[in-house]
């Protein structure tokens, strides 16, 4: 194409502004594989970055977009050939380099992999880096030591897209899920992800000693701050945390009582894994047998000139589920 569409952000005078341009193919930043790209999720650090907060995005002008699926239009990476369905996430996708909000892009061929069978690109962008984290965060708890007999899960941050498949991954493995959410409006939603019990986060008695009764055998936190803090409390002896979010607060209150009285386990989850276990996860977890089968009731089809409101829609806690850029239309 001779021309393609972009979102991108420019910055003046420490003001960030995003909008829909038309950029020529000589503007496509380094890397050895050219994507056309179809669809683009859109996340929390997608949301920073359009309203320039947190430094997500450091050198401008930038096409942000953390995630994306496409086809291969060229490579000079013989692991591609021109057609083959990929998608990235994570690394420096739409931080360092421009990412996923744009027609056409060009990219580390280290930083895609091509998609398993049995997943269309709409569904690989529904899930992205959210889906990722939510089958990667559980996949570490596993390893860890959970399982479905060991009792309920809690999810907190419900409603988001890392959740939202995180409940769904749970549920079709036999575990007893339970949804932790702000808006009351969004219980039938949660149910029929299959979260056998929803709790409103306003209805919860969290009490303050260090040790609460244990409820969880695990949890999936996008939150972090006080809410991961109750967590720390509250778990079973054995419990396993993943933890990846910080939109309650980066800092985490707690104590060593936890861990060290009830051998509570929180894990660090980072996306940013090497390409075998990206491609385990994606096969075995994303595309195999237990994979989300709502993604469609979950993913909500936006244009790049909605991608400002989107934001805000974001981080003010007002969207459900995952919103994904359509590029291919």
């Amino acid at each position: 194409m001779d021309t393609f569409q972009a979102f991108r952000l420019t910055e003046r005078d420490g003001a960030v502004a995003g909008r829909v341009e038309r950029l020529a193919p000589d503007r496509l930043g380094p890397g050895e594989v050219t994507v056309r790209i179809a669809y683009a999720g859109v996340n929390y650090k997608d949301a920073l970055a359009i309203e320039g907060r947190n430094r997500i995005v450091r050198e401008y002008p930038r096409v942000p977009g953390i995630d994306f699926s496409g086809r291969v239009v060229e490579s000079a990476d013989p692991r591609y050939t021109p057609g083959d369905p990929v998608v990235g996430h994570g690394y420096g996708i739409g931080t360092t380099q421009d990412g996923g909000y744009a027609q056409l892009g060009r990219f580390p061929a280290d930083w895609l992999h091509k998609l398993p069978s049995g997943i269309t690109l709409r569904e690989a962008a529904t899930l992205g880096a959210a889906g990722y984290t939510a089958a990667y965060a559980i996949d570490q708890m596993e390893l860890n030591g959970l399982a479905p007999s060991a009792g309920a899960v809690a999810i907190t941050g419900a409603t988001g897209g890392v959740a939202g498949v995180a409940i769904e991954l749970l549920a079709q493995a036999g575990y007893r899920v339970v949804a932790i959410t702000g808006k009351a409006q969004a219980r039938d939603y949660l149910r029929e992800l299959g979260a056998a019990e929803v709790l409103l986060r306003g209805d919860i008695d969290r009490g303050e000693r260090p040790l609460e009764k244990g409820q969880w055998a695990g949890a999936v936190d996008s939150v972090g701050g006080a809410e991961l803090a109750w967590l720390t409390r509250t778990m079973q002896p054995g419990g396993v945390i993943g933890a990846f979010g910080n939109a309650g607060g980066a800092e985490l209150h707690t104590t060593v009582l936890p861990f060290i009285l009830r051998g509570v386990r929180l894990l660090g989850i980072n996306i940013n894994t090497p390409a075998p276990v990206r491609e385990r996860i994606w096969r075995e977890r994303l595309a195999g047998g237990n994979r989300p089968r709502h993604l469609m009731r979950m993913g909500r089809l936006i244009g790049l000139s909605d991608l400002p409101e989107a934001a805000r829609s974001l981080l003010e806690g007002r969207n459900v589920g995952r919103l994904v850029v359509e590029l291919d239309a």
